[in-house]
C-alpha cells in the first residue's frame, strides 16, 4: 500500500496506480464514536472541478468509529499531480461535517506521485 496521510497537514499522497487503504477513526471527546447509521464520503476533483474519485467508506468497526476507504489501482491511475479532496461525515439526522482537512481555511490536497513500473 503506497500512500500516506501527512500528519498535521491537509495532504494525502498516493503513488499512481497503487492500492491504498485510508483508515479513519472518529472520536468524540476522546471516546469512540458509534458510526451506526453514519457514513463517510470522499471526493477527489481536479482544479476544473471534474470528479475523479468518489468513494464511500466501508465499516471496519462501526461501534468504535473506524471506517476505511479502499482505493484501487484503477482509482489512483490518474495523471501525476495535485487535486482537491475532502472527507465528509454524514450523520443519521442528515447533518454533514467535513472532517478532512481539519483546517476549515484550507483545501485538502490529494497528490498522485509518479510510478516507474507499469
Amino acid at each position: 500500500m503506497s500512500g500516506r496521510i501527512v500528519a498535521h497537514s491537509n495532504l494525502i499522497e498516493v503513488r499512481q496506480g497503487d492500492s491504498f487503504n485510508i483508515i479513519v477513526q472518529i472520536k468524540k471527546s476522546h471516546h469512540d464514536f458509534d458510526m451506526q447509521g453514519s457514513s463517510l464520503r470522499m471526493q477527489v476533483r481536479d482544479y476544473e472541478d471534474n470528479l475523479l474519485i468518489d468513494k464511500t467508506a466501508l465499516n471496519a468497526e462501526t461501534d468504535t468509529g473506524k471506517m476505511v476507504f479502499i482505493l484501487t489501482p484503477q482509482d489512483t491511475n490518474i495523471p501525476v499531480g495535485d487535486y482537491k479532496v475532502d472527507i465528509e461525515l454524514v450523520l443519521p439526522d442528515g447533518a454533514i461535517n467535513t472532517i478532512f482537512p481539519t483546517n476549515i481555511n484550507k483545501i485538502g490536497v490529494f497528490r498522485i506521485t509518479e510510478q516507474v513500473t507499469r
